[in-house]
């Protein structure tokens, strides 16, 4: 019971304290701290530069493309097995799409497969930087041979 007695009379002391210098503070602030500053300065406009690049080396963002396509020459292996097309067995040469999410697979002989156990991720990891960009899906498989 006594130490809480002594605790109050400590805290009140501290108390008092803290009042006389914050007084004592509050008087040596010089003049004009505290008072807020005049008008800032107008900003004068300044000439306005044209950052973009030019519209031959812009790359279409991802909202402004349907998909993407890579050459796969080699054998397709998934899960340990050769992935082959379900219209002709072909098993290499592929072209690779991601389109809205999917990966299809095209063999050369123009039949087109999902490819479930491929996604967009494993697509990005695996294809190159963009070659050019194509207004067609028939351009698009001129470019690449198909």
């Amino acid at each position: 019971m006594f130490h809480r007695i002594r605790r109050r009379a400590k805290e009140s002391e501290e108390q008092l304290r803290f009042a006389e210098l914050s007084t004592q503070l509050r008087d040596q602030v010089p003049p004009g701290i505290g008072v807020p500053p005049a008008e800032p300065p107008p900003i004068e406009p300044t000439a306005v530069v044209d950052d973009f690049l030019p519209p031959d080396l812009r790359v279409p963002s991802h909202d402004q493309v349907d998909g993407t396509m890579m050459p796969w020459k080699q054998p397709l292996v998934l899960d340990g097995a050769m992935v082959a097309c379900a219209g002709c067995g072909a098993y290499r040469d592929w072209l690779i799409l991601s389109t809205c999410g999917q990966i299809w697979l095209r063999c050369r002989s123009s039949h087109q497969q999902h490819e479930a156990r491929l996604d967009t991720a494993w697509f990005n990891r695996n294809s190159g930087p963009a070659e050019a960009t194509h207004a067609t899906f028939e351009d698009c498989l001129r470019h690449l041979g198909h």
